[in-house]
């Protein structure tokens, strides 16, 4: 038994994760915290979407014929559920408009944070007001994220992860490197995905690349991704304590041909905002 109030809050994002790519997968682990919602991302592209984030805007309804500050108001006040707290409300994240600091000021929290992808690092503005902050080893290894968690009995944690593995190039931790799918024009930017270095999105001026079968085949990699992902979400349900709420959604989605295009950030296309989500407390 906690010695605390209140839950630990893990909140997961798998980086460039579609909607429609998280259904297919039909992950029953991550199903069982709650149903399945498609919600839209803020943001196209990592490091401004993860900043929404931490502000406290997780993905939205998209609601119609409503006020957009009368929506944040209700939204906010879900984190009385997954904080096990209560009242809480939007202004109580005022000034400072940030989740991390509203935890750590307010509520006593330890915070923490590890990244995938590069451009999150730690060196980054996004590095505020975190106990710990790391860019992982590979870009594309949750289970190695699990075996860091820690969650000290006297106060609560929250932690966000970003993970990689429904990232281009949708690759395992197991695959071999030189079994990669490799997209000219694209795969040359990501060359050093694994090193500190924070890199771009799609290069290339040729649009040779865009072969709609290998691009579905991308697409089906990233539906097996999840499938991979949802045993780690089994055994992270497996190692937190009772009193954790968690919330799994994605930054963004990803383009695989449609109307010409693949990939994300600056491109405007439905199913780059399109994004899965689903929470729940374990118990």
């Amino acid at each position: 038994m906690s010695e605390f109030k209140g839950n630990n809050y893990i909140l997961v994002i798998f980086d460039s994760c579609r909607y429609d790519s998280f259904v297919e997968a039909a992950p029953k682990t991550m199903m069982k915290l709650g149903g399945v919602e498609k919600r839209w991302s803020y943001a196209s592209w990592t490091a401004p979407s993860h900043y929404n984030l931490l502000m406290g805007l997780l993905p939205h309804h998209s609601p119609q014929n409503v006020f957009a500050s009368e929506y944040y108001k209700n939204d906010f006040l879900k984190y009385n559920e997954r904080l096990g707290q209560e009242n809480i409300e939007f202004k109580s994240f005022v000034p400072r408009l940030f989740l991390p600091a509203y935890l750590q000021e307010k509520l006593n929290y330890r915070t923490h944070a590890m990244v995938s992808l590069p451009v999150l690092n730690p060196r980054t503005i996004i590095n505020q007001h975190f106990d710990t902050f790391r860019l992982m080893d590979s870009h594309n290894d949750m289970r190695a994220m699990v075996r860091e968690l820690k969650f000290p009995e006297d106060r609560p944690s929250f932690y966000i992860l970003n993970v990689g593995e429904t990232h281009y190039p949708y690759a395992l931790p197991d695959e071999p490197r030189d079994q990669w799918p490799r997209v000219s024009g694209v795969h040359g930017v990501f060359k050093h995905l694994d090193d500190e270095i924070v890199g771009g999105k799609i290069g290339g001026e040729s649009e040779k690349f865009f072969d709609q079968k290998k691009l579905d085949q991308l697409r089906d990699r990233q539906v097996k991704a999840v499938q991979y992902l949802d045993l780690v979400i089994e055994e992270l349900c497996d190692v937190v304590p009772e009193n954790t709420y968690i919330t799994i959604t994605a930054d963004h989605g990803e383009l695989f041909g449609e109307e010409g295009y693949f990939g994300h950030g600056p491109i405007m296309h439905e199913k780059v905002f399109e994004v899965p989500f689903v929470e729940g407390k374990i118990r």
